[in-house]
């Protein structure tokens, strides 16, 4: 089964927990904090491998999460690492974040890496706090969450020529007749209905891949039929081979055939229309394809259109030959349709919170704030009256204040609620 779009869960594994603990030796009455960091939390990193060719995989395994970080250990000792989590993905893959339409990473060349889901660094333990004023810190971090989305992954197939058409044009009979592909061929429309690929290796042409596009319709870049689905994968290539159908089987003009189908590559991407196009007549086998291939070179020049028959291999090999020669003037870039997103740290000393209030419960949100509290241990009192410290040294008591907060009403930070404070404004 050709899979080319799933849906899917990422998450980077969580840092190991920072630890609280002691120094305890032998006439060392007053051993001091030897607590040691949690280990990195493991990063989710695609990798493209060219030996897969569609999706399918993650159709059974739509939820991967990275292993954490191991946690710290007493006489300082650090936490382990974890390792990363290897996804291998075929090329052409594309990472685009569910919630943000973001493009995360453009996958082509074989062993290519992308970090779609980070994960959390270790928690500190208590040695890392020990100062002049608090020579024996009873708390520690927790480790820092991974990172975790939803991601949409698409395949847009890699080939050197793509076959364009209507459906039942004789693309798949084409592709069988040039290489060793064995696509579903039978006289009906849509028998195609995901791209099959080639590899044209034939005497005296130099070898090429050639993708067999699914048959394009009216409204094709508008989604119709399955024209997003399809009209994708001719993205990737550097040229396309127009197919057209002569002999009118379906009842269909040949002339303006051709031209929907560039008029359908045209409104869904401009580049496509650009692309360099090898136009080919096919089923002049047929006696009916006469009148249909004069009007075709008419319009476009002979010199411009090759006629062939697929079925008796009638012109084929002309069209290899002009393909080859074509595409070793094209330059050898693949161009992409889009440039991956460049994350680059923010401001997080200087971030604004959001607050929203409902009732007298006001939730605040923002990411250093909620990276305080996930690392934050709420079951050990030193480590709530830090994170108290931290919180009125950040200034979001005044934030709270100055949003109608008052002493009684309920805070919320991700899934920790507490009461709002503070002794000045008690009367």
């Amino acid at each position: 089964m050709f899979v080319d779009r799933a849906k899917i869960f990422l998450k980077g594994g969580d840092g190991g927990n920072g630890i609280v603990t002691f120094r305890r030796e032998k006439y060392v009455p007053l051993g001091g904090p030897d607590g040691g960091d949690g280990g990195r939390g493991g990063d989710v990193v695609f990798m493209v491998d060219s030996n897969l060719r569609t999706l399918l995989d993650f159709r059974y395994q739509q939820h991967l999460r990275a292993d954490r970080g191991t946690h710290g250990l007493g006489s300082n000792k650090h936490g382990r690492g974890a390792n990363d989590m290897i996804v291998k993905v075929p090329p052409g893959t594309q990472v685009r974040d569910v919630e943000t339409k973001v493009l995360l990473a453009d996958l082509t060349e074989e062993g290519q890496t992308a970090v779609v889901a980070k994960g959390g660094r270790g928690g500190r333990g208590n040695a890392r706090f020990a100062s002049p004023a608090d020579k024996a810190p009873r708390f520690a971090e927790k480790g820092e969450p991974g990172e975790e989305r939803w991601v949409w992954l698409e395949l847009k197939v890699i080939a050197d020529v793509g076959l364009v058409g209507f459906p039942n044009a004789g693309k798949s009979t084409f592709l069988s007749r040039v290489s060793a592909a064995r696509p579903k061929v039978a006289d009906y429309p849509f028998t195609t209905l995901s791209p099959n690929l080639g590899v044209v290796d034939q005497d005296g042409v130099e070898p090429f891949v050639i993708a067999d596009i699914p048959g394009l319709i009216g409204g094709a870049h508008e989604g119709v039929g399955l024209g997003h689905d399809f009209l994708r994968h001719v993205e990737r290539t550097r040229l396309l081979i127009h197919i057209v159908d002569v002999a009118a089987v379906d009842g269909r003009n040949p002339l303006a055939d051709y031209k929907q189908i560039n008029e359908e590559l045209r409104l869904y991407d401009e580049r496509l229309s650009r692309l360099t196009q090898v136009v080919v007549a096919s089923k002049i086998d047929l006696p009916q394809a006469e009148e249909g291939l004069a009007e075709l070179r008419h319009e476009l020049g002979s010199e411009n259109v090759f006629a062939i028959s697929a079925v008796t291999g009638a012109g084929v090999k002309e069209v290899l030959y002009h393909t080859a020669k074509m595409l070793n003037e094209l330059p050898e870039e693949i161009p992409m349709a889009e440039e991956p997103a460049v994350f680059t740290p923010g401001d997080v000393e200087n971030e604004e919170i959001t607050i929203e209030r409902e009732n007298n419960v006001f939730t605040l949100r923002g990411l250093r704030l909620e990276k305080l509290v996930a690392m934050t241990d709420f079951n050990n009192e030193d480590g709530v009256k830090r994170f108290q410290r931290i919180f009125r040294l950040w200034g979001h008591e005044d934030d709270l204040k100055e949003a109608g907060a008052k002493n009684g009403d309920t805070i919320r930070i991700l899934n920790i609620e507490f009461t709002f404070w503070r002794e000045e404004d008690d009367e």
